[in-house]
């Protein structure tokens, strides 16, 4: 049992809950005894003469005889029990007995063991007897230190225990092979794994005397379905041969192992040529057969023959040699209880043996055995498995001589053979064949040759064990297979036919009709070979059609642990000489095994008495097997080595069992609720407790079990317990009517599950089977009835593990607040929802129309099976409609459902928490009930109402789902302007509108369908206006009260269809009208730009409105947002290329379905373009790459585009030529004038026209020879010109001819006066004066950023305006960056968005210093956030000047231009500033004075002087506010072009500095003319005061030399002045510790020094560095403090290049 707890809200006195009755037998004289105790029972427990009880609270009493207590008494009535105080302390939660000990188990999971020790059986070594409660450790040897396992479950035997552990493993410990551990040491003291059983979850553990069950879950399937293993575990060879012979293929699996019994992986016990095999399971009336049917003259559908062997499926072959015509009649043995005792066999013969009478076999057999048998046991012995006589050669022997005579194979496969086989042999087949059990036979003529009879006892070291444990000891953990239980529910329990006893040649010619394939033919009995033709083999190859597997696999998924698993298999070990093993032998076992025969019987529950075993079905069923010398299986057929049912009335449903030595106790529902008991077994007089066994001869027993008349006063029994020959009852009363609905629930539960499973085995699987099904049905409804089979079998699978949770409640806590029904009502709503939609689906598509013809066939004209299960009293009901009545039966559970969780309910206060909880429980099925009662009623109205339309639609417009609403037949609504002859239709489904004209019809989905109604004031017509994507139409009602019934029908029908709840919510809460704003899914068929395409995404009205997908057929597909039907917003366009096979790839925004504003634009042709668009095409600033580094004409553009084409300024690079163009533009063209720079370092700036230079240009070579004047062609000079080479020189006249391919001069030549100094510098060529002025460029970028801003024309629009448009483009960029991940900001950008989202409140009023400081800050946020107008911009201007200044743009000669370039950004830029701050003063502007508070006038100082130079509160710069947030970013190219231009400067600033720097500071000094005053005396070296000396080097005013070296960290000319002028200040801070304190520099004194200071800086660009301060420099600072430093500094540079070392 499983650990029983007592919750803390069920404090009920002992006299209402667990009181416990005890007798013995079932004679009518009986009244049970009640055992008075203070607190209620929760398990009791009995061994041979004794008992042990747990109360409430986790006390154990013991009652009986107890040899093992020496110092106490010996024994007490069973009215007197006595507690075990050695238990006190513990709380036990379960307690076993075994014959004479006993066990208890901990709620920490501890065992306790007490009682007789001598096979070990208690685990404590080294004690006979244990008198008191003793701990028992089970321990886990493999890890690593042993740690204990925690026990769930104790059971006991006479000599051994076992312990279910929490991992669900089976631990054991005593003596005997029931033990299932291999070894042969025995006693086994310390608690053993039971290897066998590893990996698999044992749910429950049973022992008997000599014999062990544990109820296992199946495998999961992927672990089950192995492939039949090709050679013997045993000897490794070759189970199966095939032979080419002529004409023939032979097939035979003649194999023989020499040691024996083989486990096979599947779990069936394999036997060798001819060992007898088990027998298979004889059919009992309570047992429900598919094939109950067949009839031999009309064969039924040939199963596929499975991999896996079931005894049930060999159930229709004979049994004791009787011809079974029938499967359901139960066919008892014809042997006498003598038979029994030796394993016997029958005497009716078949017709067609060649023998007349047994007496000609008995000869037989006796003529072989003096030959055969004496070999085999040769070699049997020298193989060493065996010393008896095997009776394989017996079989193999008889099989192969004896025409007529079959062994029964272990196979399906010789069965499903058979039944393939019959049709096909003409008129010699005849109808049945002998199968006999040559075990039994050979048992019965040779008692000393079967393996049990003939060996003396069965005790541990018996030969028979010996030899059994030899063979098994072998077989490692060799699992068995559960594949076949869904084998045999997926193919069905087919019609089976005898085997023909055709002769030929010695062997059976069999000509197979079924198609299975060739390979599965070899799990044939190995007593025969099959003589085939090839040409046949070919014939069985052909597929068949599965059919559906009406137990779901795995149960259902979402019920995972909460219910308990009814895939179970029963495994059994132990000794097996009374049949208890059920294997259908008597022999031992020593390892776990599974009775094959039981693993789809969905056992639940398992117990053992002393020599039988007994399981308990969910289906309420009881299986029984072993010794039967008392009647104690319920039931007189033979043999009892197999399990069979118990035989009990009908409707008599088992729900516990208990089994005693020689008696089972059975616990049943009965016609009230209240349990009934029955009893089955020996009677017991009264004074005879003391009989031993072989005593009880002369005693009665019960032929089948009979009721026990006093059960009905012991009120309502909740578990029963059986041990020597004791009974057991706990029972409880009836508070509040509580325990009496609680047994009502489960009790209509199991009832309702037999109900379901009837109606599964004798209706639906005959159905599936029939032959003439998918023709009946065709293919669609083939496929619904499969469905509804599938849901009807997971339906029927959930009852059933309800049912069992149920069942096992009522045996333990007996509380509602675990019912699974509450917790997770889902699961049953969820699964019944489900079944009712696909009996619906069925209904409506006909499918119970077309199921009644072959469902008459079957069920014949007077289908009384099919009445009775429906419940249906009404004479000459049409089948189809009795099948609709039988399939919405599970339906009506629902109330019951609801009934008695509601009476449940009255058993608590009103108020209470459980009664809430118990009618919310019943709110919710009978709501469901309700919401299903309405389906069925729409599926009816659906169903007849295409009974009555016009068969040519009904095709199309016929779908499983779709249910009827409402249709306007009786004219109740027409179309609005229709034809005086038109007839239109409207007909609502629950997924579309149909509109229906003469032939046509037209289907409006309903989730793409808007319904409004028109007002009836102006028109007094009851119109309602139906929008679809693309038609509006207009319906007029026939009255207000028809308008308002569609308009409300469409309404729901519509809300329903959005959400789903049609199909499977119950439908409460309805809302008055689904939303205007929804997502559905639409093909277009009108629309001529989206025709046959398909939209899925959000709608309004009618329209796409929001992000959705449009699908067209040739491959185009959009993905974005729309508005008003349209692309709107941001979105992604694919557009295949049909010549490329690759795509065109838009991503960007949108306006009116074309392609507007920002983009990317990747072309098949592998070109990109990243800019801006309007109308689908390139217009305004962007970028254009063609082609790739390695392609033939790779080349970029950036500059401006319209309508498509390149027009104004812009930059051409084309990398193959090297040349870059950076000019105006026109349609394509170079046009207007322009600069190009090569790779060569030629410079072009002057005219283009139609792409080339045409007119007056400038050409500057790398060397300085300079051409100005008249181009024709690219590069070709034409006409008049000045030609100046590097010298001076100069041609004067008329030039033709290509650049640096020699040209033709006309004119003069001019050589200059060398003292003519005037003249040279009037010669020298100003550039730029022809290029592109600064502020025409990039005119277009700041268009945009206007446009951006609200302005249609720069500075032309409102202030407030272009902060709401910001505050707009952010945060709508924020969204699209939130949808498109690969979009993601940093971190850092997300924060810095969300504050750049508010309007600074600084952008009106006066400008302060602070709020000229917010304002400064504010841009550097702005210019770095990429979203923001300023930000985008900032980032354009950055990518255009690397564009145009960056390679070969690198060229000394532009340098004038990007310095030009940069200062009209700021000026623009600052456009920008003050049009969003107006208030800010303009271009060199005054700021008023802060206040005369001197810290704010301290702080503003402060904040500023990084970023200016003195006094920067006074006056506004573009330059101080924009050049620390632009220039970083172009410094590199623009730096680039200073180094070039300075390069032959530097160069010779470099050359002096390399130099002077050779000498120690001291010489240096004095070469600089330092006066002596300012030399340092003392230096710091690593924080000491160290002397100069004449070899000191790099000492001297070293951190005024750090300081200036800082020059090339920084970028903007403010910076570069604050470094300047903190080397300034450093050096005085040195000079002034040796000086007094009022000293002032002169310059002459200052220059030395500074120029010492510079020499020693090392840096190495300082004369681009000076340069790019001096043309960058803030006007307003020239003339200050800063100005003076720099000119020094600039001093010195000068100096430096002329200073001469001598």
């Amino acid at each position: 049992m499983e650990s029983q707890r007592k919750s803390s809200d069920e404090e009920d006195s002992s006299g209402e809950r667990g009181s416990l009755h005890t007798w013995k037998g079932y004679s009518y004289s009986v009244t049970p005894e009640r055992v008075l105790l203070s607190r209620p029972v929760l398990q009791a427990a009995l061994g041979t003469r004794h008992g042990v009880l747990l109360v409430e609270g986790g006390q154990v009493y013991s009652f009986g005889e107890f040899p093992w207590k020496q110092s106490q008494v010996s024994e007490v009535g069973p009215l007197k029990p006595v507690l075990e105080s050695a238990l006190s302390g513990q709380r036990v939660v379960a307690v076993a007995a075994g014959s004479f000990h006993s066990g208890a188990l901990t709620e920490d999971g501890g065992v306790h063991m007490w009682g007789e020790n001598s096979f070990g059986q208690c685990g404590l070594s080294s004690l006979t007897v244990v008198p008191n409660p003793t701990p028992v450790a089970v321990m886990d040897p493999d890890t690593s230190p042993p740690h204990t396992i925690r026990v769930l479950e104790l059971a006991c035997g006479e000599q051994h225990s076992l312990a279910l552990s929490a991992q669900h493993e089976v631990w054991a410990w005593g003596s005997g092979c029931q033990l299932g551990l291999v070894t042969t040491i025995f006693p086994v003291w310390k608690p053993q794994k039971v290897e066998h059983l590893v990996g698999r979850y044992v749910l429950q553990v049973a022992c008997g005397a000599f014999h062990s069950l544990a109820l296992v879950r199946c495998l999961p399937p992927q672990e089950s379905r192995r492939p039949l293993p090709d050679k013997c575990g045993q000897c490794n060879q070759l189970l199966y041969t095939m032979t080419d012979k002529e004409d023939h293929v032979i097939i035979s699996d003649s194999h023989y192992c020499p040691l024996g019994v083989e486990l096979l992986a599947e779990g069936e016990t394999r036997l060798g040529p001819g060992r007898s095999p088990p027998l298979g399971l004889l059919s009992s009336p309570s047992e429900p057969l598919l094939s109950s049917h067949a009839s031999d003259s009309a064969p039924g559908p040939h199963p596929s023959i499975t991999e896996h062997t079931d005894y049930e499926r060999g159930r229709t072959v004979a049994q004791n040699g009787e011809v079974l015509t029938t499967t359901d009649a139960d066919i008892s043995a014809s042997g006498t209880d003598s038979d029994r005792a030796v394993g016997g066999v029958g005497g009716a013969r078949s017709q067609n043996s060649p023998y007349p009478n047994d007496q000609a076999v008995k000869e037989y057999l006796k003529k072989l055995s003096d030959t055969s048998l004496a070999e085999e046991t040769a070699k049997m012995t020298i193989a060493g498995a065996s010393f008896q006589p095997p009776a394989d050669s017996l079989d193999l022997l008889t099989s192969d001589l004896i025409p007529g005579v079959m062994p029964v194979t272990t196979s399906s496969a010789l069965n499903n053979l058979v039944s393939s086989c019959a049709s096909a042999v003409g008129e010699r087949v005849v109808s049945t064949y002998e199968a006999l059990s040559l075990k039994k036979m050979i048992n019965y003529y040779y008692p000393g040759v079967g393996g049990v009879a003939g060996v003396p006892g069965g005790f541990p070291g018996g030969p028979a064990e010996v030899r059994v444990r030899l063979e098994e000891s072998m077989q490692g953990k060799k699992s068995c297979s559960t594949g076949d239980i869904r084998e045999e529910e997926a193919e069905g329990l087919s019609r089976r036919l005898s085997l023909p006893g055709l002769l030929s040649q010695g062997r059976y010619a069999v000509r197979l009709l079924s198609s299975f394939s060739a390979h599965r033919l070899l799990s044939l009995s190995s007593s025969y070979t099959l003589m085939l033709s090839p040409r046949l083999l070919r014939r069985a190859s052909r597929p068949r059609v599965r059919a559906v597997p009406l137990t779901p696999v795995g149960g259902l998924p979402e019920a995972g642990e909460l219910l308990p698993s009814l895939q179970t298999e029963v495994w059994s070990w132990g000794r097996g000489e009374e049949g208890q093993l059920g294997h259908g032998d008597n022999l031992p076992r020593l390892q776990p095994l599974c009775i094959k025969c039981l693993s789809s019987k969905e056992v639940v529950l398992v117990a053992a008495g002393a020599h039988h075993s007994l399981a308990l079905t969910a289906q309420s069923q009881v299986f029984s097997w072993g010794s039967n010398s008392s009647g104690q299986l319920g039931h007189m057929a033979s043999p009892t080595t197999i399990p069979r049912l118990a035989k009990l009335s009908e409707g008599i449903r088992v729900w516990d069992v208990g089994a005693g030595a020689q008696h089972t106790l059975l616990l049943a529902d009965g016609d009230c609720y209240q349990p009934i008991l029955y009893y089955s077994g020996q009677q017991v007089r009264e004074g005879a407790q003391d009989a031993t066994q072989d005593q009880t001869e002369g005693y009665s027993y019960t032929q089948q079990p009979v009721l026990l008349p006093f059960c009905m006063n012991l009120g309502y029994v909740s578990g029963v317990f059986a041990g020597g020959q004791s009974c057991v009852a706990l029972a409880d009363r009836n508070v509040m009517g509580f325990i009496a609905s609680l047994h009502e629930l489960a009790a209509a539960e199991r009832k309702f599950y037999c109900k379901l499973s009837s109606v599964k085995n004798h209706i639906l699987r005959p159905l599936l089977d029939l032959e003439s099904l998918s023709t009946a049905l065709g293919p669609a409804s083939t496929v619904l009835l499969r469905s509804l089979a599938r849901c009807y079998s997971r339906l029927c699978h959930l009852t059933g593990q309800h049912s069992a949770s149920l069942t096992a409640n009522l045996r333990r806590r007996r509380e509602f607040k675990s019912l699974v029904m509450l917790e997770h009502a889902s699961i049953f709503l969820d699964t019944y929802n489900e079944y009712c939609c696909s009996v619906g689906n069925f209904l409506v598509m006909g499918g119970f129309q077309a199921l009644a013809k072959p469902s008459l066939e079957f069920f014949g004209k007077c289908p009384e099976l099919l009445q009775r299960l429906a419940e249906s009293s009404e004479e000459n009901i049409p089948l189809s409609d009795l099948l609709v009545t039988l399939f919405y039966l599970p339906m009506r559970h629902l109330h019951e459902y609801g009934r008695l969780l509601l009476k449940l309910g009255t058993c608590f206060e009103v108020s209470s928490v459980d009664y809430q909880k118990l009618q919310d429980g019943c709110s919710k099925f009978e709501a469901l009930a309700l919401h299903l009662k309405r389906r069925r009623k729409e599926a009816e109205y659906t169903y007849h109402f295409w009974k009555s339309f016009p068969g040519k639609m009904t095709d199309s417009l016929r779908k499983p789902r779709r249910r009827l609403i409402c249709e306007s037949s009786n004219k109740a609504l027409t179309l609005q302007n229709s034809g005086r002859f038109s007839v239109n239709w409207f007909i609502l489904f629950n997924d579309a509108l149909v509109h229906a004209q003469f032939s046509t019809h037209h289907v409006f989905p309903l989730a793409t369908l808007w319904v409004e109604p028109i007002p009836e004031e102006n028109t007094g017509l009851h119109g309602l206006k139906l929008i679809s994507p693309e038609e509006t139409f207009t319906l007029l009602a026939c009255s207000s009260m028809e308008k308002a019934k569609w308009l409300r029908s469409i309404n729901q029908a519509v809300d329903q269809a959005m959400t789903g709840a049609g199909q499977s919510g119950s439908g409460a809460g309805q809302r008055a009208e689904p939303p205007i704003s929804r997502t559905a899914s639409y093909t277009f068929y009108k629309d001529s730009r989206l025709k046959e395409a398909t939209y899925e995404g959000r709608w309004l009205a009618g329209k796409p409105n929001g992000r959705g997908m449009v699908k067209w057929l040739d491959g185009r597909i959009y993905t974005g947002t729309f508005k008003n039907g349209l692309e709107d917003g941001f979105g992604d366009y694919v557009m295949p290329s049909k010549t490329l096979n690759l795509n065109d790839h838009y991503q960007g925004h949108w306006k009116e379905g074309k392609m507007h504003g920002i983009g990317t634009y990747k072309y098949a042709t592998g070109e990109l373009y990243e800019g801006s668009f309007q109308d689908n095409m390139r217009h305004g600033h962007g970028m254009l790459r063609s082609g790739t580094l390695n392609s033939s004409s790779p080349s970029v553009f950036i500059g401006q585009w319209v309508h498509d084409k390149k027009t104004g300024y812009g930059v051409f690079d084309d990398i193959i030529r090297g040349e870059k163009y950076m000019g105006m533009w026109q349609d394509d063209q170079r046009q207007g004038t322009g600069v190009i720079v090569t790779q060569f370092g030629l410079y072009y700036e002057g005219a283009f026209n139609n792409n080339k230079m045409q007119g007056t240009g400038v050409l500057l070579s790398e060397d300085n020879t300079t051409y100005e004047g008249e181009f024709s062609e690219d590069w070709t000079l034409n006409g008049k010109g000045v030609l100046t080479m590097p010298n001076g020189d100069y041609f004067e006249g008329s030039f033709t001819g290509e650049w640096g391919s020699g040209l033709k001069v006309t004119g003069s030549f001019f050589k200059p006066n060398l003292y003519d100094s005037d003249g040279d510098k009037g010669r020298a060529v100003k550039l730029g004066r022809l290029a592109v002025p600064p502020e025409e460029k990039w005119r277009v970028v700041f268009e945009e950023c206007w446009m951006r801003l609200g302005c249609e024309a720069p500075g032309q629009g409102e202030n407030q305006r272009a902060w709401e448009n910001i505050a707009v483009a952010l945060t709508t960029s924020r969204r699209q960056h939130r949808d498109s991940p690969e979009m993601n900001l940093s971190r850092t950008q997300n924060r810095m968005l969300e504050s750049l989202e508010f309007i600074p409140q600084h952008h009106v009023g006066p400008v302060t210093m602070e709020k000229y400081d917010s304002i400064r800050r504010y841009l550097i946020k702005a210019c770095d956030m990429p979203l923001h107008p300023l930000g985008r911009l900032m980032e354009t201007l950055v990518a255009v000047y690397r564009m145009t200044y960056v390679g070969v743009g690198a060229n000394r000669r532009l340098l004038l231009q990007a310095v030009n370039e940069i200062m009209s950004y700021l000026a623009r830029i600052f456009q920008l500033v003050r049009f969003l701050f107006p208030d800010l003063p303009e271009e060199g502007g005054a700021i008023p004075e802060p206040s005369s508070d001197p810290q704010d006038k301290k702080d503003s100082n402060c904040a500023d002087t990084q970023l200016e130079s003195p006094k920067p509160g006074r006056v506004v710069s573009s330059s101080a506010l924009l050049l620390p947030v632009l220039l970083p970013r172009l410094y590199p190219p623009l730096f680039t072009l200073y180094a070039l231009e300075k390069e032959k400067e530097d160069d010779v600033y470099w050359e002096c500095v390399l130099r002077l720097n050779k000498q120690p500071d001291v010489a240096l000094l004095a070469f600089l003319g330092v006066q002596h005053k300012f030399w340092p005396v003392s230096v710091p070296v690593l924080g000491e005061k160290t002397e100069v000396v004449s070899s000191t080097k790099d000492a001297c005013f070293a951190s005024a030399t750090e300081t200036l070296q800082q020059i090339s960290t920084t970028f903007t000319p403010s910076d570069k002045l604050q470094v300047i002028q903190l080397t300034f200040e450093e050096i005085t801070k040195e000079v002034m510790s040796s000086l007094e304190d009022n000293f002032l520099w002169s310059m002459d004194d200052l220059f030395p020094v500074f120029l010492y200071v510079v020499l020693r800086a090392r840096i190495r660009n300082l004369g681009s560095e000076v340069s790019l301060i001096e043309d960058l420099m803030d006007p307003c600072v020239q003339h200050g403090e800063h100005g003076i430093m720099f000119t020094t500094l600039k001093a010195c540079y000068y100096q430096i290049q002329h200073e001469k070392t001598t």
